[in-house]
C-alpha cells in the first residue's frame, strides 16, 4: 500500500464504444491525489463527450509525475508497440 501513495499513476483517456486511446492526460503522484485528478476530469466532462464514449482510467506507472502529457503519451505508446511485438 505505501508503494501506492509513493508511486505515480497516469490518467489514461479512451473511447470504450470505438477503443481508440485519447493518451495520457496527467502523470501523478500517489494513489489518492490520481484518483483526485481522475474526479476533476470526469467532473469537467461534457455530457456529450461523455456520451460519445470518453472514459478515463489510472494506471500505475514509472513515468514521472508531472511529465508534460504528450511526451509521456508518446512513450506509454512506444512502451505498448514494444510489448505487443515480443508477444
Amino acid at each position: 500500500m505505501q508503494a501506492e501513495s509513493k508511486g505515480s499513476f497516469a490518467v489514461i483517456r479512451y473511447n470504450l464504444r470505438t477503443y481508440e486511446s485519447g493518451g495520457v492526460m496527467a502523470v501523478i503522484k500517489g494513489k489518492e491525489s490520481a484518483e483526485a485528478v481522475l474526479k476533476q476530469f470526469e467532473q469537467s466532462q461534457t455530457s456529450e463527450d461523455r456520451h460519445i464514449g470518453w472514459r478515463y482510467f489510472l494506471e500505475k506507472t514509472d513515468l514521472k509525475a508531472g511529465m508534460d502529457p504528450a511526451e509521456a503519451t508518446a512513450l506509454r505508446q512506444s512502451r505498448l508497440e514494444i510489448r505487443e511485438a515480443e508477444a
